[in-house]
C-alpha cells in the first residue's frame, strides 16, 4: 500500500498592523503602568495596614523608605501614574466619542506632550527632594 503525501500550501504570513507603530507602544506601555500602579497599591495597603499590627513594624517599614533608591522608584511611580491616567482618558474618547478613532493619533502625541510638561517640573521636585535627603 503506497501513499502520496500531499503537502499543503504555504500560508503567506500576514504581518500585524502594530508592528512597531505608537499605538503598540502606547497600548503596551498602558498594560505595564497599569500593571505597577496596581503592585503599587498592593503594597501601599499592606505597609500601612501595619501600623493596626505594630507601629514600631511601620516606623521601621517607612524608615527604610528613606533611600535614594526609593526616592527614584517614586518618580517612576509618579511618571506611570500620570501616563496611565493621561492615556486612560484618550483611550475613553477612542471609545466614546465618535470621531475618537480618527484624532487616535493627535491625541496621542497630545498626551505625550501633555506628559513631559507635567513630568519635567515633577522631576526636577522630586530630584530635589532626593538630594536634600541625603
Amino acid at each position: 500500500m503506497t501513499s502520496t503525501a500531499e503537502v499543503a500550501p504555504e500560508r503567506e504570513r500576514t504581518r500585524s498592523i502594530y508592528r512597531g507603530d505608537p499605538g503598540m507602544w502606547s497600548w503596551v506601555l498602558h498594560r505595564i503602568t497599569g500593571v505597577l500602579t496596581f503592585f503599587f497599591l498592593f503594597v501601599h495597603v499592606l505597609d500601612t495596614a501595619l501600623v493596626r499590627v505594630n507601629p514600631d513594624t511601620y516606623n521601621s517599614v517607612v524608615e527604610t523608605y528613606k533611600n535614594p533608591i526609593v526616592g527614584f522608584m517614586e518618580l517612576a511611580l509618579v511618571a506611570a501614574i500620570l501616563y496611565h491616567g493621561l492615556n486612560g482618558v484618550r483611550v475613553m474618547l477612542v471609545d466614546f466619542w465618535s470621531k475618537g478613532c480618527k484624532y487616535q493619533r493627535p491625541m496621542l502625541w497630545t498626551i505625550v506632550v501633555i506628559w513631559f510638561v507635567v513630568m519635567i517640573p515633577g522631576a526636577i521636585r522630586i530630584i530635589q527632594h532626593i538630594i536634600e535627603e541625603f
